[in-house]
């Protein structure tokens, strides 16, 4: 996710620290309640900003379209930059719809970059108390491990509101914020022209089973938050990422600050799901392959691992619930659910 690393956390340290902002997170995982039909959902925008008004209709249309009924924020039609209005702003959009009694569940419209720079501003002691589902990817991860680690209750990594949501992605997603229910999660078949298919393979790093709390997101975001005190504690868990737009070359260095930092010694298993466009480009093309690089990290972590998992920046894709246990195989290349994500 190459956007603006070099600057992606410099706003944090002249932040004000909302009152409960670094208070512990409860202990246990709590569960938020289920969606249900004509339940009232908020749209918020964390990060990047969506100033089209006909992509805004196909958003609350998309959640309509669920049976549910969206709730925009105040500042959803803003822009401060390339933001969907200021840190303060966004952030109290948040707190807000976390606040509301109305509000069921919490849809990001997009992510793109911004999430990190609400951290401080968000207030943990208002959302730990209201325990809602939140969705959304990418650059919605900083949210999803500051959730993790400061308000204890499980959060979903899935499409965004403005994603495609295909039938698959709307399955997947269904199954568990409406149904409660603990599925096997398994690539969906490919269907092309052609002897050996190439859409939907998986690819064993090291091979095994283990189980443990699901935690992880975008590998950039992860790995930029790493020495704040917003990450969740990995000791056990099965970590989960995705990229999008990185070479081999700075997947190898993301990697490699977990592991310098000691985060992949912690972890049980690994899913490293899409990296969509990630291929090496011009000069670095002699170099390691995306598979080498991740070979030479997660293969010899001496965990299960695989390559592969349908998450991340693709249209049909898996919904993780970022906390739950969940057991993989990475011989078989599955994602089995070990409790439900909401209650």
């Amino acid at each position: 996710m190459n956007l603006d690393r070099r600057a992606l956390m410099t706003v944090l340290g002249a932040a004000t620290v909302a009152p409960g902002a670094l208070a512990a997170a409860p202990a246990g995982v709590v569960k938020p309640p289920r969606l249900r039909p004509g339940d009232t959902v908020g749209l918020v925008e964390p990060a990047g900003f969506t100033d089209d008004a006909f992509d805004l209709d196909l958003v609350k249309e998309t959640i309509r379209a669920m049976g549910l009924v969206p709730k925009p924020v105040k500042h959803l039609v803003e822009r401060y930059g390339y933001l969907a209005g200021t840190d303060a702003g966004r952030a109290a959009d948040i707190n807000a719809m976390f606040a509301d009694p109305a509000v069921r569940a919490v849809f990001a419209t997009r992510g793109g970059w911004g999430c990190a720079r609400v951290l401080p501003f968000l207030d943990f002691r208002t959302i730990r108390a209201n325990p809602k589902l939140l969705i959304g990817f990418s650059d919605i991860t900083a949210l999803h491990l500051a959730f993790a680690a400061r308000a204890g209750f499980v959060t979903i990594h899935g499409p965004n509101a403005a994603s495609s949501w295909p039938r698959f992605s709307w399955d997947a997603f269904r199954a568990l914020a409406f149904d409660g229910a603990t599925p096997t999660l398994v690539n969906p078949e490919g269907r092309e022209d052609r002897l050996a298919q190439r859409s939907g393979r998986i690819r064993t790093l090291r091979g095994g089973r283990a189980s443990g709390r699901l935690l992880g997101g975008n590998l950039t975001v992860l790995s930029t938050l790493m020495g704040t005190p917003w990450l969740p504690d990995f000791d056990g868990a099965i970590l989960f990422v995705e990229d999008v737009s990185e070479q081999p070359y700075r997947i190898d260095r993301m990697l490699t600050q977990l592991s310098l930092a000691g985060l992949l010694g912690k972890v049980a298993g690994v899913v490293f799901g899409q990296c969509t466009d990630c291929g090496p480009s011009g000069a670095s093309y002699g170099g390691f392959t995306l598979s080498e690089v991740l070979q030479q990290h997660l293969g010899k972590l001496g965990v299960p691992a695989f390559q592969g998992a349908s998450f991340g920046h693709v249209a049909s894709q898996f919904s993780l619930p970022v906390g739950c246990r969940a057991e993989i195989d990475a011989d078989a290349g599955t994602i089995r659910l070990l409790e439900p994500a909401v209650r």
